[in-house]
C-alpha cells in the first residue's frame, strides 16, 4: 500500500517490517508488529530487521527512514516475556550480543538513517533509534522517550549506555538511565537526544531534509564530555551511588549500582563498554531481583489486559462525597479527561476538594491551558444535578452501611438504567450495602487507594449476584482512568485491606511493647517495603485505620489497640492532623534516625502476619489465583516488588520453613500467629 507522499518504486514485505524505495531513492522502513497493539523488539522482530537491513543495503538508497505504523508509538521496548525464567547467563549474553550486532549494522550503513518517533519510544526502541544517524520526535503530548530498564532490575543492554553517553553526554545519559524518567519531544531535543521536533504530519518532509542536507549532529557540552574522563569518573560514581542509596539499597535493587560500576570501569573505551554492557546486563537479567521484577511487569500486563466492555465509553462521572477520597477520585477522573460532577452537603468540603484538584492538575499537566480545561471538567454539584447524566456514579461517603443504603435509595431512581452504581467502601461487604436497592445486582465496588493519584490499583468488588455486564463496565471504566483493575470477592476488607490490617495492627502491638516507631518502620523497609507500617498508618489516617479495624475486627479476630483509640481521642489522626505516631512538618514525618541494628524478629512478626492473611484470602478465593493476589498486594500496598509478591515469596523462601517460623511465633506471641488452614 502506498504511504502518503511516497511514490512507490519497490516494496519488500515481511511479517513485521516492510520497506519501499521511493522515486527519490529513499528507503522507508515501516515497523508493524503482527497481532499486537504495540511494537516490541522480540527475537523474531530483530531477525527480520537484520534481513531487511541487508535487503535495503543492496538497493543502495540515499537514505533510510524508520517509522512505525502503530498509533501507540514507535517501539515500546524489548520483549520482556522472552526474559522471564531465563537463568542461563551464557544464553542471555548471546541474545544481547546478537542484538548488538544487528544495531551495529544499522549504525554502520553507508547512508544516513532517520528514526521517526511518536508515542512510546522506550528501552530497546530508544536504543534502536540511537543507532540511527538522526532522530525526529513528534510534538504530541503523549510522546514518551526514555530508559525504564532499571525498573526491571537491569540497565540498557542493546548498546544503549555506549550510544547515549556519546550522544548526550555522560551525566545526561546516566540521569536518564537512573531516573527512569520519560521525556517528551522538546525535552529530548533540549539535551540533544533528538534532532527535530515536528507534528506527525511533517515527519516525512523533516526526514527528507535530514537525509538530503545531513546537518551536523549535536555534540555534548564540554562539561558533559569531561565527566567521562577517567580521573573524574570514580568521584562521580561515588557521588551518584550516594544519591541512589537515598532511594534504593544495593541489596534490594542492584541494577543502578551495577550501571554505575559498568560506566566507571569502561566508559573510556566504546568497544570495552559494549562488551561490559553485554556481560553485566546478562548477569543482572538472570539474577533473582530482575526475574522477580520481570514477574511483576508481567503481572501488571495481566491486569491491564482486562479491558471489559469495549462498547462502554463513559464520559461523565458523578462522585458523591467531597472528602479526601471522594474529592481525589473526582480530581483523578477529571485529570483523565472525563466530565465530573462532585456532590457534597458541605460547600467547604467541595471548596477544599477543588483546591486539591487544582494542585494535582498544576503538578501533573504543567500547562495553564490544560489545567484550565481540567478544572472546567470538574464541577461542584451541591444539588446533585449530574446524577441523571452520569455513566458512572461513585459513592465515597463515610463508612456507615445505613448512610450508604439511604443514599442509594435517593440515587437509584434518578440514574440512567445502564449507568454503573459503585461504592468506594473499604471494608463493608456489598451484600449488606445492596439490601435496599431495587436492583441489587447493579452494585459494584470501585475501591480506590490513598493517595489516589499515586496508587495504581483499583479493586473491582463483586458479589456472587453481581451482573457480569456491570463487572465488564467497571473493568472498562478502570482502564479509561488508567488504573489496574483487580476483581475481588465481596468479603471483609476485600483483598488489600484484609491483608494489610494484621500487618498494621502488629506494628501497633510492637509499639505498645516499647519498640520505637522508627525501628519498626526501619525493619519493614529493610525487608523491602517502600514505607514502614507506622508511617503508613499515619498516612492513611489513624481514624480510618480504627474504623476499618472495628468493622473487620469481629470477623477476623482483630482487636483495636487501646493506644490507637487514645491517640484519636486526643486529635492525633496522623499526617492530616500534623501528628500521629510521628510529628509532621510540612507534610513530612520528623523521624529520628537510629544507628541500632534492625531486630529481625520485628520484621518476622510484621511480615508473618501479612503472609498468613494472604494465604487465608487465597484459601477463601477472594481473588482468582496466587498471581492475582501477588499483583493486588504489590500494586495496592507497595509490597517489596523485588520479592515478586507474597505468594511468590513464600514459594521462594520455602513453605515448610515459613510455616515453621509461624508456629514458633504462635508459641511466643499467641493465637494471632496461628497458621491459617490454607497452608495445608
Amino acid at each position: 500500500m502506498n504511504k502518503p507522499g511516497v511514490s512507490k518504486v519497490e516494496v519488500k514485505q515481511m511479517n513485521n517490517w516492510n520497506f519501499e524505495i521511493d522515486a527519490d531513492n529513499i528507503a522507508w522502513l515501516h515497523v508493524d508488529m503482527q497481532h499486537s497493539s504495540a511494537n516490541i523488539l522480540s527475537k523474531e522482530m530483530l531477525e527480520e530487521l537484520d534481513h531487511q537491513l541487508l535487503s535495503i543495503s543492496q538497493h543502495n538508497p540515499v537514505g533510510l527512514v524508520i517509522l512505525s505504523s502503530k498509533t501507540s508509538g514507535f517501539i515500546a521496548g524489548a520483549d520482556v516475556r522472552a526474559f522471564a525464567g531465563m537463568t542461563d547467563r551464557h544464553e542471555a549474553e548471546q541474545l544481547i550480543h546478537h542484538a548488538h550486532e544487528i544495531l551495529e549494522k544499522l549504525e554502520n550503513l553507508p547512508f544516513p538513517s532517520v528514526a521517526c518517533m511518536h508515542g512510546f519510544c522506550l528501552g530497546g526502541g530508544l536504543e534502536l533509534a540511537l543507532a540511527c544517524s538522526y532522530r525526529i520526535a513528534s510534538d504530541d503530548a503523549d510522546v514518551r522517550i526514555g530508559f525504564p530498564e532499571t525498573r526491571l532490575g537491569i540497565f540498557p543492554g542493546f548498546a544503549g549506555t555506549v550510544r547515549s553517553t556519546a550522544l548526550i553526554g555522560h551525566l545526561n545519559a546516566l540521569q536518564l538511565m537512573l531516573s527512569n524518567r520519560n521525556l517528551n519531544g522538546r525535552q529530548a531535543k533540549k539535551i540533544g537526544l533528538v534532532d527535530e521536533v515536528v507534528p506527525n504530519r511533517q515527519f516525512k518532509s523533516a526526514a527528507r531534509y535530514l537525509i538530503h542536507d545531513q546537518p551536523h549532529r549535536s555534540r555534548p557540552s564540554l562539561l558533559q564530555r569531561l565527566a567521562g574522563v577517567s580521573l573524574l569518573r570514580s568521584a562521580i560514581t561515588t557521588w551518584l551511588k550516594s544519591q541512589v542509596s537515598k532511594k534504593v539499597s544495593i541489596e534490594h535493587y542492584p541494577a543502578p549500582y551495577a550501571l554505575l560500576d559498568h560506566w566507571n570501569t569502561s566508559a573510556g573505551d566504546p568497544q570495552q563498554m559494549a562488551l561490559s554492557e553485554q556481560q553485566e546486563v546478562a548477569k543482572l537479567l538472570t539474577g533473582e531481583t530482575a526475574q522477580n521484577l520481570i514477574r511483576v511487569f508481567l503481572l501488571q500486563n495481566r491486569l491491564k489486559a482486562q479491558k471489559g466492555d469495549p462498547d462502554f465509553r463513559p464520559t461523565h462521572v458523578h462522585v458523591v462525597g467531597g472528602g479526601l477520597m471522594g474529592g481525589d477520585i473526582a480530581a483523578w477522573c477529571a485529570l483523565k479527561g472525563l466530565r465530573v460532577t462532585l456532590q457534597d452537603q458541605s460547600p467547604e468540603m467541595l471548596s477544599r476538594a477543588i483546591e486539591r484538584a487544582q494542585q494535582l492538575f498544576s503538578k501533573s499537566l504543567r500547562d495553564k491551558r490544560k489545567v484550565r480545561d481540567a478544572m472546567d471538567r470538574l464541577i461542584p454539584d451541591h444539588l446533585a444535578r449530574g446524577v441523571p447524566r452520569a455513566d458512572v456514579v461513585i459513592e465515597a461517603i463515610y463508612e456507615d452501611a445505613e448512610a450508604k443504603q439511604a443514599l442509594y435509595q435517593q440515587l437509584e431512581p434518578r440514574m440512567k438504567s445502564d449507568a454503573v452504581l459503585a461504592t468506594n467502601t473499604s471494608s463493608i461487604p456489598l451484600e449488606i450495602l445492596a439490601e435496599k436497592l431495587q436492583d441489587p445486582d447493579r452494585l459494584v465496588g470501585l475501591h480506590f487507594f490513598n493517595p489516589v493519584a499515586k496508587m495504581p490499583l483499583l479493586e473491582i468488588v463483586t458479589m456472587a449476584s453481581t451482573d457480569t455486564a456491570v463487572i465488564d463496565k467497571a473493568l472498562a471504566f478502570s482502564n479509561r482512568i488508567s488504573k489496574l483493575p483487580l476483581v475481588v470477592k465481596s468479603s471483609p476488607g476485600f483483598l488489600v485491606n484484609r491483608v494489610l490490617l494484621p500487618y498494621l495492627m502488629e506494628a501497633m502491638q510492637l509499639h505498645k511493647e516499647g519498640v520505637p516507631a522508627a525501628e519498626i518502620d526501619k525493619a519493614a523497609k529493610m525487608f523491602g517495603m517502600p514505607m514502614g507500617p507506622i508511617e503508613l498508618a499515619d498516612t492513611v489516617g489513624l481514624d480510618i485505620c480504627k474504623s476499618v479495624a472495628e468493622k473487620m475486627g469481629d470477623m477476623l479476630s482483630i482487636e483495636v489497640p487501646k493506644e490507637l483509640v487514645s491517640m484519636i481521642d486526643a486529635g492525633k489522626l496522623g499526617r492530616k492532623s500534623g501528628e500521629g505516631f510521628y510529628r509532621y512538618e510540612k507534610g513530612k514525618a520528623v523521624i529520628q534516625k537510629s544507628s541500632q541494628p534492625v531486630d529481625e524478629s520485628v520484621s518476622d512478626r510484621l511480615i508473618g502476619r501479612l503472609l498468613n492473611e494472604a494465604v487465608a484470602t487465597l484459601r477463601e478465593a477472594v481473588v482468582e489465583d496466587a498471581d492475582a493476589l501477588d499483583a493486588g498486594i504489590i500494586f495496592g500496598t507497595g509490597f517489596a516488588p523485588f520479592r515478586g509478591g507474597p505468594m511468590h515469596y513464600i514459594d521462594h523462601y520455602g513453605k515448610e520453613a515459613m510455616l515453621e517460623k509461624l508456629q514458633q511465633l504462635e508459641q511466643q506471641h499467641g493465637e494471632r500467629f496461628k497458621p491459617d488452614a490454607g497452608w495445608a
